[in-house]
């Protein structure tokens, strides 16, 4: 029986993949670097080391015994030096894999050419080439795809966005830039079949749909949502006046929205047929039918990952201990409550945000949301994940959850742009509702936001509270 070793098993790929193995006759570990993010089912059907890529010693006690080693990290974000932490975290993976005597590396890296590649898609250029540098002891099976639609992917949240809120488009040259999209589930099936290979496979492998435009990619998204789209093509739209524009309009903030415009301005298209030799099996999925899918998803309630799950330091990984308990300024409401009306309470705080919205004068929190968008961050417009479930690291609008004990404690993290750091807690204490905000601020700016909120938040705060526990009421 082969043992698999799963690297960004949260992530919006690697979530997907591991849901797809865990039924088949394999030994799945998963190298995290929090477990609490894993569903408890998930969990218990896997081994779990909890660590990264830069901890040696626990990256080469969970690569021992593997047979086939499966490598999605990305560290794009903020930090300048993503680059160079990607090399160090592939050049300390491929010399564990040695060691450990791991036959088969998998990675899924990005389609283009190193030439006129933006930082982001060189990185990950650079990233296979480690991968792949030592043939003769570890194969590697280097997948290169391009824009990924699925639900919950940041390019089809674009692409969604973008079409259902705006009639007629003024967008810059780089839509016009051809690229090869596939389908996520094309994604999985081709690292699927190379995980279950008899023999290890080395070399680039590109997978994708015939070439496409972003322009394209706009219109034909429109038909399948039965709209009319007039997009118009103008020189003068810089890649910071177009991330901007994807900011405004889209859920993705201005980190992510430049590295997918410098992205786009780069042509990633397949160069070789190696997808078609390796695996002639797996035919893929139009596009149409791909963003048909997606919806379907989206509808259904059955969308499994999204691409703000996790992405460290760009979307705020869920961290070990929440720094809460340095918070300077704290704000608790309470209400005494029948025992028997704490499980709906507790419900409806799982429920909160996206469509719901919260209950307490919703058009503040889109002011709120809008001013956020507005210096670069996320906004409102992310949502959640589904309507009714809630798991460690789903995003909520722009909280992200990371503690939940289920019928006792929600505690959400604040990730809209503040000077400071933010929680929101919901606390079920027996007969006790304790809803309390938290907040460390960061130097003076930080106490002066946080005076001048307090008048707003006395009045959403309390109102969320009443209104929370009335609802509780009713059901």
């Amino acid at each position: 029986m082969k043992t698999v070793l799963i690297t960004g098993a949260t992530g919006f790929v690697g979530r997907r993949l591991l849901y797809n193995l865990l039924d088949e006759s394999i030994k799945i570990r998963l190298l995290v670097r929090n477990k609490n993010k894993l569903e408890y089912s998930i969990a218990e059907r896997c081994e779990i080391y909890e660590g990264d890529t830069f901890n040696i010693p626990v990256l080469e006690r969970c690569l021992k015994d593997v047979d086939v080693a499966v490598y999605l990290i990305h560290m794009m974000g903020k930090s300048k030096d993503y680059e160079e932490k990607e090399r160090i975290s592939a050049k300390n993976f491929i010399e564990s894999c040695e060691k450990a005597g791991v036959k088969q590396i998998i990675y899924l890296g990005g389609l283009g050419e190193l030439k006129d590649a933006s930082p982001h898609l060189r990185s990950r250029y650079r990233t296979g080439e480690i991968l792949s540098s030592k043939p003769d002891k570890v194969k590697a099976a280097w997948f290169r795809a391009g824009v990924i639609i699925g639900s919950g992917s940041a390019s089809f949240e674009i692409l969604r966005n973008l079409v259902e809120k705006l009639p007629i488009m003024i967008t810059p040259r780089w839509v016009n830039t051809p690229t090869c999209p596939i389908f996520i589930d094309d994604v999985i099936n081709y690292l699927k079949s190379a995980i279950f290979s008899e023999n290890p496979i080395h070399g680039k492998i590109d997978i994708g749909m015939p070439q496409m435009t972003f322009k394209e990619m706009m219109l034909e998204t429109a038909e399948v949502l039965g709209l009319k789209r007039f997009i118009i093509d103008v020189p003068v739209l810089t890649p910071k006046l177009s991330s901007y524009w994807l900011v405004l309009f889209t859920p993705v903030n201005f980190e992510l929205a430049r590295e997918l415009v410098l992205g786009l301005k780069s042509k990633t298209v397949k160069n070789n047929d190696n997808a078609e030799k390796y695996f002639p099996h797996i035919r893929v999925t139009p596009f149409k039918k791909a963003i048909r899918q997606a919806l379907e998803e989206i509808e259904k309630n059955q969308v499994i990952s999204r691409w703000c799950d996790s992405s460290k330091g760009l979307v705020c990984d869920v961290p070990h201990i929440p720094e809460i308990s340095k918070a300077v300024y704290v704000d608790r409401y309470a209400k005494k409550i029948e025992p028997e009306v704490a499980k709906n309470i507790f419900e409806i705080c799982k429920n909160l945000g996206g469509q719901r919205g919260w209950y307490a004068l919703n058009f503040l929190w889109g002011i709120r949301g809008l001013i956020d968008k507005l210096l670069g961050g996320y906004g409102l417009n992310r949502g959640r994940r589904t309507s009714h479930e809630l798991r460690v690291g789903d995003v909520i609008d722009f909280w992200k959850v990371i503690d939940i004990a289920e019928g006792q404690r929600l505690l959400l993290e604040a990730q809209m742009k503040l000077p400071g750091k933010a929680w929101l807690e919901f606390l079920i204490d027996e007969d006790i509702f304790v809803q309390t905000a938290y907040f460390l601020p960061k130097g003076l700016r930080g106490r002066l936001y946080w005076y001048l909120m307090y008048p707003f938040h006395r009045v959403i705060f309390k109102m969320m509270i009443n209104k929370i526990t009335e609802e509780a009421l009713k059901a």
